[in-house]
């Protein structure tokens, strides 16, 4: 795996264990295939669209659609309805070999329908989600698959309260990260510390943050430095501790300010943006952002300046 292979600056692994938090991280995934109903130009009725869900180009786009209805649906009080959805977007996406399309989605499904009350279709979905996780061509994403679905089995109150099968899962996701290329490890050590966050397992969450600690401040690159801090920070605030959070964004972006390539810098803080927006500092983020935006306008590059500055002004967008 490359650098090219890993072209955003840094994925967060979802974390979504409750409807309203499931629904914005549905709208944000899938931008793609649209999120709400405010678009004059949309459908209004949910018949209308999941009948606009069920056109879309592939059947991973259609999963996507049809649990950004089921979402809509679940917001309106039908969990009846949403339950149906669901499990018709789990049909959809069960019925795909495409390991790298389907096994993070699967996951999305289930953490939704457990979340809504289905743990039956969620605990098959988590299932298929574990098989395929091993045809996962990012090893990066693999981990974050198990280790998400490990979350989900042992969240207590909206996932499915199994701590036996999250172990089991989350030291399966520990051991994968650790075989992870040095550049990327931050990354996937902070997806499993965020899956054993998630699934309640308290003291393996603690030994994972320093772990990813130690990997953030021990990386030569300093891109994969300040994305390792910044991986490390947003752990720390998803845990409740903010002040060491803002510490390390601080030296997050530290880092990323002396990367002289710029590509590089603009990724580096990027990262950090993001990070300090997941922190709820939206003024700060904006601040780091803004400057992740004046490095991506210099990258020298046309497509690679077009590429980042893309990316950086998503994330501006997403603040406001």
């Amino acid at each position: 795996m490359t650098a090219a292979t890993r072209s955003s600056a840094f994925h967060f692994p979802p974390s979504a264990f409750g409807h309203a938090a499931l629904s914005i991280v549905l709208c944000g995934c899938m931008a793609a295939v649209g999120c709400g109903s405010g678009s004059s130009k949309g459908p209004k009725s949910i018949s209308d669209q999941l009948a606009q869900a069920r056109t879309q180009s592939t059947p991973d786009r259609q999963a996507l659609a049809l649990l950004r209805v089921a979402s809509k649906q679940n917001a309106d009080g039908d969990t009846t309805g949403a339950t149906k959805t669901a499990k018709e977007a789990f049909d959809v996406l069960a019925s795909m070999d495409d390991a790298n399309a389907t096994a993070a989605r699967l996951v999305s499904t289930a953490g939704f329908l457990a979340a809504i009350g289905d743990k039956s279709t969620a605990r098959k979905a988590l299932g298929v989600a574990e098989e395929r996780a091993a045809g996962v061509s990012d090893p990066v994403r693999q981990v974050s698959v198990l280790a998400d679905a490990g979350a989900i089995y042992g969240n207590k109150e909206t996932g499915l309260a199994d701590s036996a099968k999250a172990t089991s899962l989350l030291t399966q996701a520990r051991d994968k990260a650790l075989t992870v290329d040095q550049r990327y490890r931050a990354e996937a050590l902070a997806a499993v510390a965020l899956g054993y966050t998630k699934g309640n397992v308290a003291e393996e969450a603690a030994s994972m943050v320093e772990q990813l600690l130690e990997t953030a401040r021990g990386n030569d690159n300093p891109r994969a430095k300040a994305e390792g801090l910044a991986a490390a920070a947003n752990v720390k605030a998803q845990i409740g501790e903010a002040d060491e959070a803002t510490a390390l964004l601080e030296e997050a972006a530290s880092v990323a300010r002396e990367i002289e390539r710029t590509e590089s810098r603009a990724y580096a803080l990027l990262a950090v943006g993001e990070a300090t927006a997941e922190s709820g500092d939206a003024s700060a983020a904006k601040s780091v952002l803004d400057e992740a935006y004046a490095a991506a306008d210099k990258v020298g590059d046309p497509q690679q300046r077009t590429l980042v500055m893309g990316k950086v002004s998503r994330a501006l967008d997403r603040l406001k």
